[in-house]
């Protein structure tokens, strides 16, 4: 019996690892935008990566961790929202570092106070909102997946070149005949073993640098307010709740995908206790002088294509970004992984959320056109923006900040266009009974 649950944590352990590997590159992709954009320094730039790694861990320790007050329980992890980046650089500019932190935790005390609230209209999330927002997420995430399969920067010289594609379509053909051919664990973490098969290759092709681990100091500690004292300033708080409440909808749609493969049906009270532990999460993130937390969705792509759903992987995943944290020479083993080898596993993996996604939009009843209106419509805007955000160029700074933004332009027309063809009264889900009515 002991021997099996050290082979069971051990098979946990690795699968947590996967979890990390996943997600490692959105969670440092958000300080580097903040940092380079503010301007930050190395040191402070370093700080900014090791803590962030660490606060990662922390609060998806929070999200995982089933009490009364706080965490969903499901195989969730917490990352750094993708849609503060512009806001934040914003608010630096303009107010101070100090405003950044300062509006960072008035927004996470903020959804702690209206998580009750906030969790009794999950009615303004039936399958078709959650559905098209999820779809439109992975949709949003494959071109980021893209432009790393060519080397990163699609303005490069060598962008694109033999070599590089070689890496990433190698990482993907690990990652399909693991799938094909492997069994139980090993085709559990298929992902990794394209990430490892693919970082070897590069290192035969003298294509990996590990410069990241000579640069990066032995030991960190975290330092409450190590950029100085937060300030208040009401208009960069109000900006910092919108964006909350953006990823609050981007996050309610990632429990619902993850209820939906782990076959756990979401009630208000789960919805309650997971918008408590990201507002707690936020505030932690202030005081540490990290950025706001949401719902991954790389790794609901991950879960799904793992099969494995329960939260013991996560659990690991959780310490080992804390571990990675304390440690910045450890955590920069993950920054080793080449640019096109890690864009060979994202591809995969978001396209493993899109298909999450319209697997919940397959329940819906496309009879009804107001269903394919919501749809169609939200996906567009969802896309195109995200394409084209120069098309609000003459609108106000702030205005363009959300229009801007695919995923927070889906997940407001398809709530919003929900409300106007389907009113709140719940008719939507009527119109997914109907669906099981014609099979």
């Amino acid at each position: 019996m002991i021997l099996s649950n050290q082979n069971g944590n051990g098979k946990a352990a690795v699968l947590g690892l996967q979890h990390l590997l996943a997600m490692y590159a959105g969670a440092v992709a958000v300080p580097l935008l903040i940092g380079t954009g503010l301007g930050f320094n190395e040191s402070q730039m370093t700080y900014l990566i090791s803590i962030d790694i660490f606060m990662c861990g922390i609060a998806t320790l929070l999200q995982l961790t089933v009490n009364k007050f706080f965490g969903i329980g499901l195989p969730v992890v917490l990352g750094c929202a993708i849609q503060a980046v512009a806001p934040l650089i914003l608010i630096g500019q303009t107010k101070g570092i100090g405003a950044i932190y300062g509006s960072i935790i008035a927004a996470g005390v903020f959804i702690v106070l209206i998580a009750g609230f906030f969790s009794k209209v999950e009615k303004l999330f039936p399958s078709v909102v959650t559905g098209t927002v999820i779809t439109t997420i992975g949709l949003t995430l494959i071109p980021v997946a893209i432009t790393k399969m060519g080397g990163g920067d699609a303005a490069a010289s060598n962008f694109g070149d033999p070599t590089t594609l070689l890496l990433a379509f190698v990482t993907i053909a690990l990652i399909l005949v693991i799938q094909i051919f492997g069994k139980g664990f090993i085709r559990s973490i298929a992902v990794l073993v394209g990430l490892v098969g693919g970082t070897l290759l590069a290192m035969v092709l003298n294509r990996v640098d590990f410069s990241a681990i000579g640069h990066a100091p032995l030991f960190h500690v975290p330092q409450p307010f190590y950029f100085g004292t937060p300030t208040f300033d009401i208009s960069s708080i109000l900006l910092m709740i919108i964006i909350s409440i953006v990823s609050m909808v981007e996050s309610t749609g990632v429990y619902f995908a993850l209820g939906d493969i782990t076959g756990k049906k979401i009630q208000e009270d789960d919805l309650k206790r997971g918008y408590r532990a990201e507002g707690l999460a936020v505030v932690l993130g202030g005081i540490f002088n990290t950025f706001p937390y949401t719902g991954f969705s790389q790794n609901v792509g991950l879960v799904q294509l793992s099969g494995i759903k329960t939260r013991k992987p996560i659990y690991f995943s959780a310490f080992f970004l804390i571990i990675l944290g304390l440690f910045p020479k450890i955590g920069a083993l993950a920054q080793i992984i080449p640019e096109p080898v890690l864009g060979g596993g994202m591809l995969v993996m978001f396209g493993m959320v899109a298909v999450q996604g319209m697997k919940m939009l397959s329940t819906i009843d496309f009879h009804n056109e107001k269903n394919l209106l919501i749809v169609a419509i939200s996906i567009g805007f969802g896309l195109g923006f995200n394409a084209m955000p120069t098309l609000f160029n003459q609108l106000p700074a702030t205005v363009q900040m959300f229009t801007g933004n695919g995923i927070v332009m889906s997940s407001l027309s398809a709530i919003v266009l929900n409300l106007v063809f389907h009113g709140y009264s719940g008719k939507a889900k009527a119109s997914i009974k109907a669906t099981n009515s014609h099979t």
